[in-house]
């Protein structure tokens, strides 16, 4: 057999979890090789989408301060950050998981999600706060704006910044002794087994394709650009919503993998989806995509193109409530929402707004012509809204101000309930964005993938979004790269260790 298709580790897929697998594993002594559908220029995945927060444990803003890069140390008087803990942090998934994430995988990610950024930190990554990017600073007018702690920490220039860091760790180790070798244009087809045995990956090229032998393991992502799959198992209108990130993202491997006998586990009827910008690329675009999200709902309300509100726009922070409003918007005649803001609020949406198309009006009833929604409709759900609305001045736009409708209407908002009354009025026309899917593979605290006996599969381990069992119905903001970085970092180390007490035994 050629060395040039034999490798102690295969890491399949190019984004977070992949490198930090390949990086792990090479740190560990393993010969590495990471194959990435994608050519160099597309690499990286979903997360050089990503908005790049990592939801982690910390102490407050002191602990932070040494782990920011230059540029970053130097906007930490714009910010408070509290200390965020490991039952935040437990609290937090669970509760939008509704109880079902697994135990066992979720205190692992407890705990490994500081030294993740403190491993990352050693390897290049350059982190800073989420002030800038998912606050309004220069709307603030010099205010220290309390940032939400559990979504307190993101990488520099978001994803493109992540992956440029990640790819340079792998690029330097090409002078030392053990250098990782990358393949791109080369997406693995299919898996070589031997009953449960994963022996290597089949790779399709243009001509032919090509098995290469070694430990596997796939951070090949889920299925969020495969509309055939996000009709068959997310339901009506999925296959039209859309996709925010890569169009690599098929699903192909985690298909091949449960053929070969791997478990599924995970919610497969729901995925990451958020509000983004109704004129929005269907495809992910790396020059526009990451500048569309429109999330700062809960400063306004959202109505359909009926003119009707149909969530709770306060129910929690943004972090926690984002990834299931996409869905919610999908759900919607046209799939097809507009958020509404007067003057009390049009200073803190966050500077992504910028290249949104605001609709602009000085009465309701002439914003209503102008989105083509019903006046009577809208006139009457913001008028209704607004009878419901607290007269007080507790409004804070940086914490649960508890400033509530009353219940004279049937869609209450838990916070930041202000009236809508202060013309000119904005609206923001928003459809449904996925990100990510939650179905995967089955895998335990060492991120092996396991059969469909609960059995481990020798040889094969499974990171990122195409191993399921943490989110369910809903997600907490940036716990997905933290994720798919911890266990990533995991399986390299122990897919290594295992290759290499396989040779020394030969």
């Amino acid at each position: 057999m050629s060395s040039e298709n034999q490798f102690d580790v295969i890491v399949v897929g190019g984004g977070n979890a992949a490198l930090c697998a390949a990086l792990s594993a090479q740190e560990h002594g393993a010969r590495v090789l990471v194959i990435e559908a994608a050519s160099k220029e597309d690499r990286g995945g979903n997360s050089r989408f990503a908005g790049t927060i990592f939801r982690t444990t910390h102490n407050g803003l002191g602990s932070i301060k040494p782990f920011l890069c230059e540029e970053a140390a130097k906007d930490v008087h714009l910010c408070a950050i509290e200390p965020y803990t490991k039952e935040d942090y437990n609290r937090d998934l669970s509760n939008v998981s509704h109880g079902r994430n697994d135990p066992a995988t979720s205190e692992v990610l407890l705990d490994q999600s500081w030294p993740i950024i403190e491993w990352m930190y050693k390897k290049g990554v350059k982190w800073e706060t989420t002030t800038r990017k998912y606050y309004n600073v220069e709307g603030q007018k010099g205010k220290v704006i309390n940032v939400e702690p559990g979504a307190a920490i993101m990488v520099r220039n978001s994803g493109v910044g992540l992956i440029e860091n990640l790819y340079a760790a792998v690029e330097r180790t090409a002078y030392g002794p053990n250098p990782i070798t990358i393949k791109y244009d080369c997406p693995g087809h299919d898996l070589i087994t031997s009953g449960d045995m994963v022996l290597g990956v089949r790779t399709r090229q243009r001509g032919s394709y090509v098995d290469i032998y070694g430990h596997v393991i796939l951070a090949s992502g889920g299925f969020s650009s495969n509309p055939a799959m996000r009709r068959q198992y997310l339901g009506e209108g999925w296959d039209l919503v859309l996709v925010r990130g890569t169009k690599y993202n098929t699903g192909t491997m985690l298909c091949r993998a449960i053929d070969a006998g791997a478990r599924t586990v995970g919610h497969w009827g729901a995925a990451h989806a958020s509000p983004q910008d109704f004129h929005g690329p269907l495809m992910g675009d790396i020059k526009i995509s990451p500048h569309i999200p429109r999330y700062a709902y809960q400063y306004g309300i959202t109505v359909n193109v009926n003119g009707q509100r149909f969530f709770d726009e306060g129910e929690e922070y943004w972090e926690k409530t984002y990834a299931k409003t996409g869905k919610k918007i999908a759900d919607q005649p046209e799939a097809k929402a507009y958020q509404i803001f007067d003057q009390q609020a049009i200073h803190l949406l966050p500077k992504r707004y910028e290249t949104a198309t605001p609709i602009w009006a000085d009465s309701i009833d002439q914003l209503a012509t102008k989105i083509g929604v019903s006046t009577q409709a809208l006139k009457r759900t913001v008028e209704e809204y607004n009878n419901a609305c607290p007269q007080s001045d507790k409004f804070d736009p940086h914490a649960l101000d508890g400033l509530h409708t009353n219940n004279s209407i049937l869609i209450p908002k838990s916070n930041w309930a202000l009236r809508i009354d202060k013309g000119p009025f904005v609206a923001y026309a928003v459809t449904c964005g996925i990100t990510f899917t939650y179905g995967g593979i089955q895998t335990d605290t060492s991120a092996r993938a396991l059969n469909n006996e609960g059995k481990h599969m020798p040889g094969l381990w499974a990171v990122g979004e195409v191993a399921g069992g943490l989110f369910y119905h809903n997600y907490p903001g940036g716990a997905g790269l933290t994720k798919g970085a911890v266990f990533g970092r995991i399986a390299g180390r122990e897919a290594a260790l295992s290759r290499l007490s396989a040779r020394s035994r030969l």
